[in-house]
């Protein structure tokens, strides 16, 4: 069966000579760089669990292409059930790492590819879908940790991609060989790219007929000549290195390790190209995987939520606040904005539908929907976990000065609160609190998927208006009374 143990997906990172800077300087080995790892023990933990038998359905799934058992984050998508249980996938990790776990946009990635390059064979007769077929069938063999690449950096935002002074702020082809093309740009925000096998490269907007040199898809190893990482610098990070509490999550981090990856003229064979130069598919391709991730939010959110909730609850006891009567109903309203992201997660997942490739989609307005409430939902829980925690959380103490034989004790009988908890259990929930509502876990919420407003345009886009208007009218205006049925009396003043 080809699924990974966590072992053997850090072995095979340090078998990648992966070119990658962490704080400006060049990292040796990617699988032991003590800023990198938390990040690489949140996608280990993904290949454990899909060897615990209790949770085998969800983790993993046989696949529909070779008909072997696979981990469910190299398949694509074939029923509806298939993503319902995509998104229960999501909140369990997110349950039990209590932080982003990297793996799903390659997972939207592999199914948006599987579904342009049968839609591009269609209309073109080209053989991209063969291609892809191959490829996947080697993810899934070699149970690939795949980052997902389409966030442009986009440089004058008021210009196009063929407008802009610099051509390289959209990754583009820069020479279309016989055997392949050589691209170059750079990606920014890519979740766990840093310790991927792999890069699914796609173009991250629509596209004009006279672009079609930003019109490339394709797959590029880590290692490949050409590509480097640049690891981004995130709230509290340089607490990775100091170890201890103070992190917050000390073994698996915030979220998921972001990193730009420069495509520095990387040459692509053919067999790994997957559009090239077909503008009219690229607008599908980004809708394709916007829509199949922002589902993602409500199950990965979710499990996060949970730990949160969690934490919170426990700082209660803590502080001895536990049945106060308003607390209590905070907490409730937390757990209420939580399932209910969950729960449009797992109805836009229910209501899906086949395309015509045979993967499955979400239902898009609520997909949409699950996004949203996501960019509210997820800053008005950390608020309320700010407020039930208290101004503690911008003044805590290090660890460093539990150490100090000279304040120690003061540290210790100053912010003691209720007697039955220690003072670092305080601190170790106030770091993880801070941690997990920080402006790094908060802008990931509000702008991963597409910002606020893409969501908004899309749904007004699905609404139909003009059919509800429609329906008002019938409603209001309508005369299809039937025979029979009792209708109210006019009242006829005198």
């Amino acid at each position: 069966m080809p699924l990974k143990t966590p072992v053997q997906y850090v072995d095979s990172l340090r078998e990648l000579k992966i070119r990658a800077y962490v704080n400006g300087e060049r990292v040796d080995s990617v699988a032991d760089h003590p800023a990198i790892a938390p990040h690489i023990n949140t996608v280990a933990k993904t290949y454990e669990l899909a060897h615990a038998p209790e949770h085998r359905d969800v983790m993993t799934v046989e696949s529909h292409m070779t008909g072997e058992r696979v981990h469910r984050y190299t398949h694509i998508f074939q029923s509806a059930d298939d993503l319902v249980k995509k998104i229960q996938m999501l909140r369990l990790l997110g349950q039990t790492t209590g932080t982003c776990f990297q793996r799903c946009v390659g997972l939207d990635a592999l199914n948006a590819l599987y579904a342009i390059t049968y839609d591009i064979d269609q209309g073109e007769g080209s053989d991209y879908h063969q291609r892809f077929r191959a490829y996947l069938a080697q993810v899934q063999k070699a149970d690939l940790m795949l980052a997902g690449a389409m966030t442009d950096p986009k440089g004058h935002r008021a210009l196009r991609p063929s407008q802009q002074e610099d051509p390289d702020q959209f990754v583009r082809v820069v020479e279309r060989r016989e055997d392949g093309v050589v691209i170059r740009g750079a990606k920014l925000h890519n979740t766990g790219g840093i310790n991927s096998h792999g890069i699914l490269v796609m173009p991250g907007t629509g596209l004009k007929e006279e672009e079609r040199d930003y019109a490339v898809a394709c797959a590029v190893p880590a290692d490949a000549a050409g590509v480097l990482f640049i690891f981004g610098r995130q709230s509290n990070d340089s607490r990775k290195l100091e170890g201890g509490c103070d992190i917050g999550n000390p073994r698996f981090g915030v979220v998921g390790g972001e990193a730009m990856v420069v495509f520095d003229d990387v040459f692509v064979p053919n067999e790994r190209v997957f559009m090239n130069g077909e503008t009219g598919y690229a607008a599908t391709l980004v809708n394709y995987f916007a829509t199949w991730h922002r589902a993602n939010y409500g199950g990965c959110k979710g499990g996060n939520a949970d730990v949160l909730i969690g934490a919170t609850a426990k700082m209660t006891k803590v502080l001895g606040t536990e049945r106060n009567a308003v607390v209590r109903d905070k907490l409730i309203e937390m757990i209420h904005m939580n399932e209910t992201t969950y729960a449009s997660a797992i109805g836009a997942s229910a209501m899906g539908y086949p395309l015509l490739c045979g993967a499955y989609m979400v239902e898009p307005m609520m997909a949409n929907t699950v996004k949203q409430n996501i960019t509210r939902n997820v800053y008005e829980i950390g608020r309320v976990s700010h407020d039930l925690s208290g101004g503690f959380l911008a003044t805590m103490p290090g660890e460093k000065s539990f150490d100090n034989p000279e304040i120690a004790r003061f540290v210790e009988k100053y912010h003691q609160a209720n007697p039955e908890y220690e003072t670092r259990e305080r601190v170790k929930l106030g770091r993880y609190i801070e941690n997990m509502t920080s402006v790094t876990t908060m802008v990931e919420a509000i702008h991963g998927a597409g910002s606020p407003q893409a969501q908004r345009i899309v749904m007004l886009g699905l609404a139909e208006i003009d059919k509800k208007i429609a329906m008002a009218d019938q409603v209001i205006d309508g005369d299809d009374d039937v025979e029979g049925l009792p209708l109210p009396e006019r009242r006829v003043d005198k």
